[in-house]
């Protein structure tokens, strides 16, 4: 078990008493998935919408530090570091690990938590739970294959697609997995769940019950967004007397967080503030300076999803693709 102990007072997800004053900030480093969501349609570069699996720019992990030391100049009471995308951080383990490991070491006074689907955590948690996260947000949006299948494209989990029931089994073993080992490590466990009628909203409360068996201490039940390009563009978003049924039902298990804007993944300052022009300025300055990395990768997209990694030891920077190709495969 990790002798870790957070003071998650300074946290503005777990502590909405400070959401006013402490800030976040995300940063982008993660643009590949290894599932696909009905109601997600992750476009690239959007400066428009703000919600999960959009950014204006994708950064390695040494822009990302970088970037960092520049936003703190002008945001100073950000207290949270965090990946969430726009991809999933452990479908892009390296970028994430190394970005962790770099502001860590610079910044140790950050808290630092990821968001993901919990499909990869598990190989990671021992390097994980040497580095400061308070916590680790994991979506789960079914604890039953049969409903999981209802809401997930296909899973790639190693070389393989799973789709349909076989997919969301495998994706459900592995969020399990994950949960108890992160639990184990004495890291704090979130986990999501976004509320599609007529699918999962009255299955919340059997995810609520079987995450707190799990280890889970919080939940954030998320309506969902009906988003353009997605499966689900046409299918109705909850409504506000659904959702606090559905809280409701869940809290019974575990205790709901009600503040989320459903942030974007390069989100800096306040939660429900909008990134300002200076900030997307200087995300957009740091996407154009050359990595420094040994090893960086580009991404070649295929019609299921599957990315194959090509590294480069050169140091002078990335070769090949741009980054709007790396996510090529995300809207297929």
């Amino acid at each position: 078990m990790s002798e870790h102990q957070f003071d998650l007072g300074n946290h503005p997800c777990f502590n909405a008493a400070v959401r006013h004053s402490t800030g976040r900030i995300h940063l982008p480093v993660a643009p590949k998935c290894n599932i696909q969501c009905n109601f997600c349609n992750r476009k690239y570069d959007c400066v428009n919408e703000t919600r999960p699996g959009v950014t204006s720019s994708v950064l390695s992990p040494s822009q990302s530090l970088s970037y960092l030391d520049k936003v703190l100049e002008k945001v100073p009471n950000i207290s949270v570091v965090g990946i969430a995308g726009p991809g999933d951080p452990f479908a892009n383990p390296d970028e994430t690990m190394d970005t962790l490991e770099l502001i860590g070491s610079k910044y140790p006074e950050k808290i630092l938590c990821l968001a993901s689907n919990g499909l990869n955590i598990a190989p990671y948690v021992e390097r994980i739970s040497r580095l400061n996260v308070s916590h680790i947000t994991i979506t789960v949006n079914a604890v039953d294959p049969a409903i999981g299948a209802e809401i997930y494209g296909w899973v790639r989990f190693g070389p393989h697609v799973y789709r349909g029931v076989e997919g969301a089994a495998v994706l459900l073993e592995n969020q399990t997995r994950a949960i108890k080992a992160l639990h184990d490590a004495g890291i704090l466990i979130k986990i999501n769940t976004i509320i599609i009628p007529g699918i999962n909203d009255k299955h919340a409360e059997a995810v609520a019950q079987y995450c707190r068996d799990l280890g889970a201490s919080i939940q954030n039940c998320i309506p969902m967004m009906c988003v353009e390009g997605s499966a689900f563009e046409d299918h109705d978003s909850p409504s506000a007397e659904m959702m606090a049924e559905v809280r409701t039902a869940c809290g019974k298990y575990l205790e709901q967080m009600c503040h989320c804007a459903r942030c974007r993944a390069d989100a800096v300052g306040l939660i429900g503030e909008e990134n300002n022009a200076e900030i997307m300025k200087m995300l957009s300055d740091a996407a154009k300076v050359r990595p420094s990395e040994l090893r960086p990768y580009i991404a070649v997209a295929s019609r299921d999803g599957s990315v194959r990694e090509s590294a480069s030891r050169r140091s002078n920077g990335i070769v090949g693709l741009p980054h709007d190709c790396w996510t090529a495969h995300s809207s297929l």
